[in-house]
């Protein structure tokens, strides 16, 4: 608890159940069932939090996973964690994508969950994605979108859903135009699902505002700025 807010999870741990904000196990279990098997693979999370998407390839049979992640509560949350799991395995180290060498290319999967339009240069990001995987290796994307047609890109203004640093949020067929413009193959939408408050919520765990509070009263179908409620992609694709 004295880690608080815990955002990913949750996590069971001897008796201790960390009741965090996202119900993360949510997320990858409608993301598992179309990944391309894990087992022997090598992984990057990026902007992996406290290493919650780590665990779960690392139980999915991956050789190595990696989580980058520039907050240091996110990366002490974790080693809070790998305390107890003790894994050789896995680890979650205090960088960002741009520390990165740019021409690693040694990674299987890659995974880029909710970081997208926190980006100001969406395409550099993708980019960068692309460029340390290996040839045939798997991006797995997953973002907010918004509804429309293709080439519909929503700025917010000012705050989206009470968050700061919203910079883009994409169509679906706009995004997938993103990608395959990157240098990636077979792009394909996996799912997309309306974010809810039984999803994202606040808790003992994480007793800050959450979702509830960044949609309208009286009509959650919108942001209390007026736009869009959030609504999430997963998307896939070969390097």
């Amino acid at each position: 608890m004295a880690l608080h807010p815990w955002r990913k999870g949750p996590f069971s741990l001897f008796g201790v159940e960390i009741d965090s904000e996202w119900r993360s196990d949510w997320k990858w279990d409608r993301l598992e069932p179309h990944l391309s098997p894990l087992a022997g693979r090598r992984v990057l999370d990026v902007g992996c939090g406290n290493g919650y998407h780590c665990w779960r390839a690392l139980g999915g049979g991956a050789e190595l996973v990696v989580g980058i992640d520039p907050t240091r509560l996110c990366v002490m949350q974790f080693l809070a964690l790998a305390g107890l799991i003790r894994s050789p395995r896995t680890a979650v180290l205090p960088l960002t994508l741009e520390d990165l060498p740019g021409d690693m290319a040694g990674f299987d999967t890659v995974l880029s969950m909710g970081v997208l339009y926190h980006r100001r240069s969406p395409i550099d990001h993708l980019r960068a994605l692309r460029r340390l995987l290996r040839p045939g290796g798997e991006l797995v994307l997953e973002t907010l979108v918004v509804g429309g047609v293709d080439g519909d890109v929503l700025v917010p203004a000012g705050r989206y859903a009470r968050m700061r640093n919203v910079w883009t949020i994409p169509g679906l067929a706009t995004l997938e135009s993103w990608i395959a413009n990157c240098g990636f193959q077979a792009v394909r939408v996996v799912d997309v699902s309306a974010t809810t408050t039984a999803e994202q919520r606040s808790t003992d765990w994480m007793r800050f505002e959450s979702l509830a509070q960044a949609l309208d009263p009286e009509d959650p179908g919108r942001t209390v700025e007026g736009l869009p409620a959030p609504r999430r992609a997963v998307v896939l694709a070969t390097a």
